[in-house]
């Protein structure tokens, strides 16, 4: 299904492009999809990627789920219909950010198989879509249970809670599993990484 477009509207063909600022830059630009239930540390893993990325001189930027929910998705709120709306913005959002050559590392739940299929789909190339699968025990995600999240949606407190009263679906292929729930923040960071330096998206340097 081809993305929704407001009607008399022609796609503006820029005369920078996208390999121009890329040259710039000195990498390629990329999206980093971090995907995994909340609590599993991909704010957390996303945020200490970047920071490497930033020290070899990369242009960042984290897109957090519930930072974008003060804003561009503040209208939105938890049911599959909104789930998928907040996905596909943020794919598009992501699709820009290749655009301009940076490397964009997103971390939302992204509960469901075909929104993240979607996201990966709105970028040109889909070798530019990396998922990231944060593989954390849901009673790991609940004994760190920061903001009580999961306190309040085992007593009903909040409704369509993914793991507890919404589904997750599991990334079939992701292109890494990380598993956060067992490995420190610097292990899972060096994987990540790794995996970037061997697609030629991030120049080599030392590692956390």
């Amino acid at each position: 299904m081809p993305a929704p477009k407001s009607p008399h509207s022609v796609w503006h063909h820029a005369t920078v492009t996208r390999a121009r600022r890329e040259r710039q830059n000195g990498h390629p630009g990329a999206v980093v999809w971090f995907t995994g239930l909340s609590g599993s540390g991909k704010s957390t893993l996303a945020h200490a990627v970047e920071e490497q990325l930033h020290a070899r001189g990369c242009r960042t930027f984290v897109c957090d789920g519930d930072n974008i929910r003060h804003g561009l998705c503040g209208d939105l709120g938890f049911s599959d219909a909104d789930r998928a709306e907040n996905i596909r913005r943020i794919g598009h959002l992501a699709k820009l950010f290749v655009e301009s050559g940076a490397i964009v590392l997103t971390a939302f739940i992204s509960p469901f198989r075909e929104d993240r299929r979607r996201a990966r789909m709105s970028v040109d190339r889909a070798a530019d879509f990396i998922e990231v699968f944060c593989d954390c025990p849901l009673t790991v995600c609940e004994q760190r249970d920061i903001k009580g999240l999961y306190r309040r949606a085992r007593n009903n407190q909040i409704a369509d809670f993914t793991g507890i009263s919404s589904p997750y679906e599991t990334p079939q292929h992701p292109d890494l599993t990380v598993q956060t729930g067992a490995r420190s923040v610097a292990e899972c960071a060096r994987e990540v990484l790794a995996m970037l330096e061997s697609r030629g998206i991030a120049p080599r340097g030392e590692n956390v």
